[in-house]
């Protein structure tokens, strides 16, 4: 049986989204200094937005509401596939760095349709 729910920190797509997003800072520090203005801050912010959606519809504590945000995180996710997408393009990226993050991506995805599920 798994620990009771607590917070918002407690649950498992908060935690990956926090992941990702660590992970998108360390991989746009490599990217070239004229994107710092362009494609490094939006991706930071659509990484960002993904765990911060989670926690702002946890705070709200109407559950229309949770599921609204968590329908934004997922957006979020979506947008930042995008944006990691179009740095491989211009070989900001390397093939492996896409394939890691993207692996990461694709198992946070499922996660917000299971816990929009469970509050249904």
């Amino acid at each position: 049986m798994g620990r009771e729910i607590q917070s918002y920190e407690d649950l498992e797509v908060w935690q990956r989204g926090m992941d990702l997003a660590e992970r998108v800072y360390l991989l746009t520090r490599a990217f070239p200094t004229d994107e710092r203005f362009g494609l490094t801050p939006q991706l930071r912010r659509a990484a960002v937005s993904i765990p911060s959606n989670i926690a702002e519809g946890w705070g709200r504590g109407v559950t229309n509401e949770y599921l609204q945000f968590l329908r934004y995180a997922r957006g979020s996710l979506y947008e930042v596939e995008t944006q990691l997408r179009i740095a491989r393009r211009n070989q900001y990226l390397s093939d492996e760095d896409l394939r890691s993050i993207l692996a990461l991506t694709g198992t946070l995805s499922r996660m917000p349709l299971g816990l929009m599920r469970a509050l249904r």
